[in-house]
């Protein structure tokens, strides 16, 4: 896959079939479009390509909007590249940019910059200056420019229709099934491991502190079973989210006891993929019951079917 950074560098030797948006998560909607991208892109000898921005545009028009992301932008490329995108244009949100009515946006960068001969749309995409782009101007543009234009439904999932806001609306309260089956794959998170208060290791449960990027959305406070990979190998870990108000702390914090393992990885890169909720963060009445819940929930994790 091809990544171009504010159009400077290559662009595409081959005219493209062309999709917008911030796509974050890639869950199994986006992953519909992609496919049809690519399939487009075979049967008209096109280039599969996505435009998308960065840092989010609500970002930029409320800089106090608490936004935080399912992808980081490492991610979200990783997402794109697995599946099967050829080409990934990466958008600054700037000035210049934002101030493009539809009209200009049509005819600067998806013409003249992208050669675009095939775009899809999501049902209730809008673009430019004011939202002053939509599905009908660009079924109004495309005959004059050369390219044609789809809209597509949104892909359902138990009644929902699947969007970013539904997984992170899902992740929040904790229901990491539903999240991962709209997402069609397992929520992650990525960090490095960092010095904690080391409490954990006075109990028989040394955990690994992640620091984790502040716009990546952090799952419901609470226990969970998760996948852990390290050093390209897998292992079963049990993860908290949460202040450890047992021990009266007042900072969030991830950390993931990793089962059978006992090496030292502080400064290394972690990443844990979250597989099931065990419960909601818990105040006990001392180290002791913290322990005996410990105990419960790493029972519950080595016979969890990884």
């Amino acid at each position: 896959m091809i990544i171009t950074e504010n159009f400077i560098g290559e662009l595409s030797e081959n005219p493209l079939a062309l999709s917008i948006g911030m796509f974050d998560g890639v869950h199994l909607g986006h992953q519909s479009i992609i496919k049809k991208l690519n399939t487009i892109s075979e049967e008209k000898n096109l280039k599969s390509a996505i435009l998308t921005f960065w840092p989010h545009p609500r970002k930029i028009f409320n800089p106090n909007d608490d936004l935080k992301l399912l992808n980081s932008i490492e991610e979200k490329q990783y997402l794109l590249k697995k599946n099967g995108l050829h080409h990934l244009f990466l958008k600054e949100f700037d000035e210049q940019f934002r101030n493009l009515t539809g009209e200009e946006f049509v005819k600067q960068i998806l013409v003249e910059k992208l050669q675009v001969k095939h775009l899809i749309v999501g049902y209730d995409h809008t673009f430019g200056k004011n939202r002053s782009g939509d599905f009908s101007l660009l079924k109004k543009m495309g005959p004059k420019f050369g390219f044609e234009v789809e809209q597509v439904e949104a892909v359902s999932y138990k009644d929902l229709n699947i969007s970013s806001t539904q997984i992170r609306n899902a992740l929040s309260a904790g229901n990491i099934i539903l999240a991962n089956e709209m997402l069609g794959y397992n929520y992650s998170l990525s960090g490095t491991v960092v010095h904690g208060k080391k409490i954990g290791r006075t109990i028989g449960y040394p955990t690994a502190n992640i620091k984790v990027d502040v716009l990546k959305l952090l799952p419901k406070k609470g226990a969970y079973i998760v996948d852990v990979f390290l050093k390209n190998q897998h292992y079963k870990g049990m993860l908290s989210i949460g202040t450890n108000p047992t021990v009266n702390g007042n900072s969030l914090s991830v950390e993931v006891y990793i089962l059978d393992f006992d090496d030292d990885i502080y400064g290394q890169e972690i990443s844990v993929n979250f597989r099931e909720f065990l419960h909601e963060e818990i105040k006990f009445n001392g180290l002791e019951e913290l322990v005996v819940r410990l105990d419960e929930d790493k029972k519950l994790t080595s016979e969890f079917n990884f």
